[in-house]
């Protein structure tokens, strides 16, 4: 995708402050640290529209950017750091459970994992969420040149299989540093916005009708 124009909205808490409703939002959601926001910018070609930073958990609030004014990019607060409070920790959670549950206009998840590291607790009561909440979404393994090729392609498999049957399977291997699966990633987002376009269309019509 050719990227026209990317650009900072807003930043939120709570539904009453997320923008209007008026594009698909692709949502991105992993632990803390997990490369979120250098792979927002790795996909848009620019360094700092997402805010990066080497320090887990600095990102607090819910962060919503317009991509060619046809659709949002949200970047989730990061979860699963353990040197925040119990308090901050539980108002990261009841934020991302609170988008996820009532954003209207939630098309996709981005579900991003380190690929050195093992889906956590937390990564799976979250997919265990999308599925049963029937939200799709795609596994993105982040950090993939941090490892040899057949490190990556082993990686994977088990995070597939922790993962479990229902996940979504052939998980995107991405690096923001060679920008490995960058391409397969927005030919991913596009399919499904077309899809989604689509549906919408043909509903439109039955209303009409």
């Amino acid at each position: 995708m050719k990227i026209l124009k990317a650009e900072f909205i807003k930043s939120a808490v709570w539904p009453p402050q997320y923008p209007l409703p008026t594009m698909p939002d692709i949502a991105f959601v992993g632990r803390s640290n997990v490369g979120k926001s250098s792979l927002i910018n790795a996909l848009v070609g620019r360094k700092n529209l997402a805010k990066t930073s080497n320090t887990p958990g600095r990102t607090q609030l819910i962060n919503f950017f317009s991509i060619n004014e046809k659709f949002f990019f949200v970047d989730l607060p990061g979860y699963g750091f353990a040197k925040v409070s119990r308090s901050v920790k539980k108002d990261w959670g009841d934020m991302i459970e609170s988008y996820l549950r009532e954003r209207q206009n939630l098309a996709l998840i981005i579900l991003i994992l380190d690929i050195r590291r093992d889906p956590s607790e937390d990564d799976l009561a979250l997919q265990n969420w999308l599925e049963h909440y029937r939200i799709p979404y795609l596994s993105i393994l982040t950090k993939s040149d941090k490892l040899s090729n057949n490190q990556a392609i082993s990686r994977r498999r088990l995070i597939e299989k922790a993962l479990g049957p229902t996940a979504s399977k052939n998980a995107i291997l991405f690096s923001s540093k060679d920008m490995t699966g960058k391409e397969v990633l927005w030919q991913l987002i596009e399919k499904h916005l077309a899809t989604l376009e689509n549906i919408q269309s043909d509903d439109s019509q039955h209303q009409d009708d």
